[in-house]
């Protein structure tokens, strides 16, 4: 009975997190269908549909429901929602430019008002898609990871989500709001730094304790090795994909284009601290591994 109950939380679970993400996707997606004006981009659709074809894998093949290292109903959800991103943002940029290099007549008054009533769909809908990325995941299956595993990978979703969120941001502001090369450069940046959501790169290191070390010496080690080259992993993805590129490109920004305010000096101070202790970190997990080999 317990067995079985345990099996339709699951199930209940993993319908619930798929349906919110097909929610989001879907609205997104019919955005993007609005804003072009063009039916053919329904087909964005495609990845969402096919969620409901992963979760029936996932439970079949999975014991408790979720993949280990890798999430294909996330990366399903960013198949659609990443491209909706990205056309409704350079559809954004193509109305700024053409806004800028008008005279202000009735055309110019009109296409004001579209692109303000966009911008707020697309800022509305990029931020939610964070905290869906962050719920439909809380609610998901946890899989083979403890609770105290899962809240580690939550807190590193939503820190991760507002410095995204905020690449968003800088591609929007006068100083390069009409700059076709660094708004395809942010978008790409954004995009590469969401694929880290599709990863179940957690850092937890805790070890068993034990007073027999000959007897766990194998199994402890073996831990060892486990956990430092998940964290290893995990580092790595952050630094490649978001706080090193991060990183360059608010530089870029502020010195080549003199972006600069409050807020992107605490994103500069935030990536550099970030890139620095990253790298810190793997050097020492890199000592500790050749000790423990000597």
């Amino acid at each position: 009975m317990r067995k079985k109950m345990s099996q339709f939380r699951r199930i209940l679970l993993a319908v619930i997190s798929r349906a919110l993400f097909m929610a989001h996707g879907a609205v997104l997606v019919w955005r993007v269908v609005v804003v072009k004006s063009n039916s053919l981009y329904w087909l964005l659709l495609i990845g969402l549909l096919l969620l409901s074809i992963e979760m029936v894998v996932t439970l079949k093949l999975t014991k408790k429901g979720e993949w280990k290292w890798f999430s294909p109903m996330v990366f399903l959800y960013l198949s659609s929602t990443i491209p909706s991103v990205f056309l409704l943002e350079l559809e954004l940029l193509e109305t700024r430019i053409l806004i800028s290099n008008s005279t202000m007549d009735q055309d110019t008054l009109e296409q004001e008002t579209n692109f303000s009533t966009y911008s707020k769909w697309a800022q509305v809908l990029e931020q939610i898609m964070v905290l869906v990325l962050v719920v439909g995941r809380w609610l998901a299956p946890k899989g083979e990871m403890n609770r105290d595993q899962l809240t580690q990978l939550l807190l590193l979703y939503i820190g991760l989500g507002a410095d995204i969120l905020d690449m968003l941001n800088m591609i929007k502001t006068p100083e390069v709001g009409t700059n076709w090369h660094v708004a395809i450069v942010g978008l790409c940046l954004f995009s590469c730094a969401l694929i880290q959501f599709t990863l179940v790169l957690t850092q937890s290191s805790d070890l068993p304790e034990t007073n027999n070390e000959q007897d766990t010496q194998t199994p402890v080690n073996g831990s060892r090795r486990s956990c430092c080259a998940s964290e290893i992993w995990s580092l790595l993805s952050g630094l490649c994909q978001q706080d090193g590129p991060f990183l360059v490109f608010r530089l870029y920004l502020s010195i080549g284009k003199l972006v600069i305010d409050e807020l992107m000096i605490f994103f500069i101070c935030k990536n550099a601290l970030t890139v620095i202790i990253e790298i810190y970190r793997i050097i020492i997990i890199h000592v500790r591994h050749r000790r423990q080999n000597t």
